[in-house]
């Protein structure tokens, strides 16, 4: 993965993820899903039958601004 700087001070960025904690401890990166959320009564939100991508996040040492992507892979 290519060198980052950070927009703002410029100082490097680390890579790093965001955690999306789920029931039972149950733990993974965090994911960016398509269209505008939709309530669910069993789960929260609707996701079933979505696009989704994990989300790539990264923090500057200097300044810790958060910058997060979400590329198709």
């Amino acid at each position: 993965m290519e060198a980052r700087s950070c927009p703002r001070c410029n100082g490097r960025m680390e890579t790093g993820f965001i955690v999306d904690e789920g029931d039972y401890s149950a733990k993974r990166v965090a994911r960016w899903y398509a269209g505008p959320p939709e309530e669910s009564m069993w789960t929260g939100l609707k996701t079933w039958g979505r696009r989704f991508v994990e989300v790539q996040t990264f923090r500057c040492e200097r300044c810790a601004l958060l910058e997060s992507y979400a590329p198709e892979k």
